[in-house]
């Protein structure tokens, strides 16, 4: 399934739907014998577990089929982020691909050594916007705002001490994410969580597939162009840690709950590593695309 929140002009409260095609069902219409197919947000149908997730696939299959009166075109609705707002921070791993750890380290006259075991911060809640939402670039306090485009993996069950074996089964769905950050913040404070936690600095979207879907997560393209031109383009087998590490590494004595967040990581061409380095400006479009998962499309704005 593709699961999306959105919502209408004449709902404009965010609701669960499922795409499929050039259509979003809206969940909240679709039953079966007076059950709707989900709860009203992405959140509660995954923290419900396996069997409604089978249910809601089955209705959703089903009201397609029968009621297309209970979907919209996907240019009909406004799309959200899947998950609006996360209950925790997003998990987010550096440096974990290595051409971009080089760059990384050759823009910040660093040591070049890859890392041995994940790097880990995090985003706040309020950085989560839209697929289609304006990127917000708060000129006040930033001049060094940079994209990263990264592979997004929500957790559909709990767990601590996961193996990297049976990591993957942890794994509800998958999503496309942009880690914009600011470069200068995060260089000033020592620390990364400042620079990467800017409100606005978090677009997800449009979609997200369900493992069953998505298949292998180490084989997708990933790719992110700016004003129509290609900054990034790689696959997600160049990470130095695969999704099942990261999870099997961040779950060591810490619980992976329903619906939490991890960011894998971003491949080379970021603006900081080119030459002249490169910063996102009032006006920039911004498209971030994953392989079977789908695009977002921002736009940069000064606030």
């Amino acid at each position: 399934m593709h699961y999306v929140t959105f919502s209408t002009s004449s709902n404009p409260g965010p609701r669960l739907g499922a795409r499929v095609g050039n259509r979003v069902l809206d969940l909240q219409a679709a039953q079966v014998d007076g059950r709707r197919a989900a709860p009203d947000t992405l959140l509660e149908l995954i923290q419900q577990g396996a069997d409604a997730w089978a249910f809601a696939a089955e209705v959703a299959r089903a009201e397609v089929r029968l009621k297309p009166n209970a979907t919209y075109g996907v240019d009909e609705v406004r799309w959200h982020a899947p998950i609006p707002r996360p209950l925790k921070n997003v998990f987010c791993v550096g440096r974990n691909y290595a051409a971009h750890a080089r760059e990384s380290a050759a823009a910040l006259n660093s040591d070049p050594k890859l890392p041995d075991v994940p790097v880990f911060f995090s985003k706040a809640p309020t950085t989560v916007i839209g697929p289609y939402d304006e990127v917000l670039r708060h000129a006040a306090v930033t001049s060094q705002v940079d994209w990263e485009a990264e592979l997004g993996v929500v957790i559909g069950r709990a767990g601590r001490n996961i193996s990297a074996s049976e990591a993957l089964s942890y794994v509800f769905g998958y999503t496309v994410l942009n880690d914009v950050t600011a470069r200068d913040l995060q260089q000033r404070h020592n620390q990364w969580f400042k620079g990467k936690s800017l409100d606005g600095s978090c677009p997800m979207g449009p979609v997200v597939v369900t493992a069953d879907e998505f298949g292998d997560p180490q084989n997708k393209r990933i790719t992110l162009r700016v004003n129509g031109v290609t900054k990034q383009d790689a696959r997600t087998s160049d990470m130095i840690f695969t999704v099942a590490s990261i999870i099997e590494w961040l779950s060591k004595g810490v619980t992976l709950e329903p619906g939490d967040i991890i960011a894998t990581g971003t491949p080379e061409g970021v603006g900081m590593g080119r030459t002249p380095q490169e910063w996102l400006q009032h006006g920039d479009v911004v498209e971030t695309e994953i392989e079977a998962i789908g695009t977002m499309k921002n736009v940069v704005k000064d606030v």
